[in-house]
């Protein structure tokens, strides 16, 4: 079983940062991938970053590119989401999310927290 708790979000500024924060806990030993998805209402879930907590390699999804970074805290078994250069279209349910190694979906969820960006 493995919990996660999102933080972070709130309302800003086009061209603001924010770090949204994941907290992990129970069997975090268990974890392949982990995760940060967003969905704005009326749209499909999206990828938005991920980190494999065994070597931290990274990817991203295109719309974030080079203004998003995904980094993690082993001893304290965070995962953050630093958001630079945020745009409108960056509003969403930002969603941490964990994939376990026996899984070949991400299987765990945290129940998200808001992000809105004004013009």
């Amino acid at each position: 079983q493995v919990q996660l708790v999102e933080s972070g979000g709130g309302l800003v500024q086009a061209g603001d940062s924010l770090r949204l924060s994941c907290a992990a806990s129970g069997r975090t030993g268990s974890i392949y991938h982990m995760g940060w998805f967003r969905q704005a209402p009326g749209k499909e879930r999206e990828f938005v970053a991920r980190i494999t907590p065994s070597d931290s390699s990274t990817y991203y999804g295109d719309s974030v590119k080079g203004r998003f970074t995904i980094s993690r805290d082993n001893i304290q078994n965070t995962v953050y989401l630093q958001m630079n250069s945020l745009k409108p279209e960056d509003t969403a349910v930002y969603y941490c999310a964990a994939r376990r190694f026996v899984s070949r979906e991400y299987d765990y969820w945290g129940q998200g927290t808001q992000v809105t960006v004004s013009s």
